[in-house]
């Protein structure tokens, strides 16, 4: 049996390095001021992707993700750990989307690829944390949905097997296919890539990011297909532009803070009784609890 696999995939600011630039006058990210990673749970659902490629002969791997141009990066990396391909969707149109708009895109991309039978990423991206994409992508396929996702046991007779984090524990869920699964930190960290797939596909590149004819490399676009990376726009992709971007976007950002807590005074106390009573006491009296 083999399996036909997309992976949603979002490059992130790195959240530890908010500054004063971080925001643009439209109240949107400014992205160009932060620093860009993979976002880290989508590396899991990766890697859970991989693991069902790697047991399942003939499975295929895909990743779709949405950016600007740079975002080919996270094709990349899944390239240089075993993903078959990728597909961008960059547009102005996209740019300022929220939850809504983005989950539209990313349903419409997967449905000119055509629906496949897992389709997976992970819980939240680092600068939302909203936990949303993913349910609303499944909501507007009408695909089943696992969420919060830790393992992926196996795949028979049409029916998808794992476990998925609880308050208090975990459960084992069975679903049918087609699926989107939702995957968090507490699954597997992602294999490394791998040296020979690197050299591969170091110069893989959406049609936007080619060099001009005459420079350096330019040629092997044609020569290997395998370099040229999907570049959809909203008309590729049949979209409505009143539902993407700022446009299809109801939520607005007001205000991205970098906060860090700083003690302003410490107290050492002693595992003695006395110690012990005289803290609960000033918590008490503070309101702090009780």
């Amino acid at each position: 049996m083999s399996l036909r696999i997309v992976v949603l995939a979002k490059q992130v600011p790195d959240t530890r390095n908010v500054g004063k630039d971080a925001m643009t006058p439209e109240g949107t990210v400014n992205r160009a001021a932060l620093p860009a990673i993979f976002n880290p749970e989508d590396l899991h659902a990766l890697e859970q992707a991989l693991r069902l490629k790697d047991r399942y002969p003939g499975s295929t791997v895909h990743i779709v993700t949405m950016g600007p141009p740079r975002a080919t990066d996270v094709i990349r990396e899944g390239l240089y750990r075993g993903a078959d391909g990728g597909y961008l969707l960059t547009d102005r149109a996209f740019a300022g989307a929220d939850t809504l708009a983005t989950s539209y895109a990313l349903s419409q991309a997967i449905r000119k690829i055509g629906i496949p039978d897992i389709v997976i990423g992970g819980r939240q991206a680092i600068d939302g944390d909203t936990a949303q994409v993913g349910p609303q992508v499944a909501q507007k396929l009408d695909l089943n949905q696992v969420t919060y996702v830790v393992n992926v046991e196996s795949v028979e007779q049409g029916k998808i097997t794992c476990t998925r984090h609880i308050d208090g524990g975990i459960e084992r869920v069975e679903a049918p296919l087609p699926i989107l699964l939702t995957v968090t930190s507490g699954a597997a960290p992602c294999r490394p890539r791998n040296a020979k797939l690197l050299m591969k596909y170091k110069r893989a590149l959406a049609p936007l990011e080619h060099p001009a004819e005459g420079l350096p490399y330019a040629e092997e676009y044609e020569k290997k297909p395998y370099l040229n990376i999907a570049q959809w726009s909203v008309a590729d992709v049949d979209g409505d532009l009143a539902q993407c971007g700022l446009s299809g976007s109801p939520t607005k950002v007001k205000v991205v803070q970098n906060i860090v807590f700083k003690a302003k005074e410490s107290k050492r106390l002693t595992a003695a009784d006395a110690d012990v009573e005289g803290l609960i006491k000033e918590l008490l009296d503070s309101h702090t609890i009780g």
